[in-house]
């Protein structure tokens, strides 16, 4: 355990704790939690996780935009349940992807087709958190659990602790987003109707 899994961990959990919270400050928290998970995940062998970040890099910037002018008239964006589509097109996305990293990285990665799915499950949730669909925590939520049993195999336990306390966030985020679904989709009576 060095400074960079600390510091990791420290800017993991303000990333998914701010946006548990709706607050669009993760993006830019997650940005520099993805260059230090990046280094971290190179020099263990974790090379899927690895070129993962860099992608989190180009779907924190799409996801900070779209959480500030995604929504109508481009404005902020509200959450939204995740459509039908979107969970079909992302299990196939998760196959295809896993199959095709898992044989890539079969003589490279420490764990090629843990290192895989993980990965492909994880661009599919943080998709689907850009576009701010409810959907995209019970995604979180089964990835980081995996993620748990990856990292305590590479002697990453300050990492799968984090993924632990991840589990925990993304539960209240879930609880969160319901709430406010909830209060958007409830028809408000003008005052003029109660009095």
């Amino acid at each position: 355990m060095g400074w960079i899994e600390i510091l990791g961990f420290v800017t993991g959990a303000a990333c998914v704790w701010l946006a548990a919270r709706e607050n669009v400050w993760n993006f830019p928290v997650g940005i520099v939690n993805t260059g230090l998970f990046l280094v971290l995940f190179a020099s263990t062998g974790l090379y899927a996780n690895a070129g993962l970040q860099v992608v989190y890099l180009v779907l924190n910037g799409l996801g900070w935009y779209w959480w500030l002018r995604g929504g109508r008239d481009n404005g902020v964006l509200t959450v939204r349940r995740t459509p039908r589509a979107a969970w079909v097109v992302g299990v196939v996305a998760v196959v295809v992807l896993t199959a095709v990293l898992t044989v890539t990285l079969r003589d490279v990665s420490a764990a090629p087709f843990g290192d895989s799915l993980t990965t492909s499950l994880s661009l599919v949730a943080q998709l689907m958190m850009g576009r701010k669909w409810l959907g995209s925590w019970a995604v979180w939520i089964v990835t980081d659990v995996l993620l748990v049993g990856l990292y305590l195999s590479q002697g990453l336990y300050l990492t799968a602790a984090l993924y632990v306390l991840f589990i925990g966030l993304c539960v209240q985020g879930v609880v969160r987003w319901r709430r406010a679904l909830a209060a958007a989709q409830t028809p408000r009576v003008p005052a003029a109707v109660v009095a």
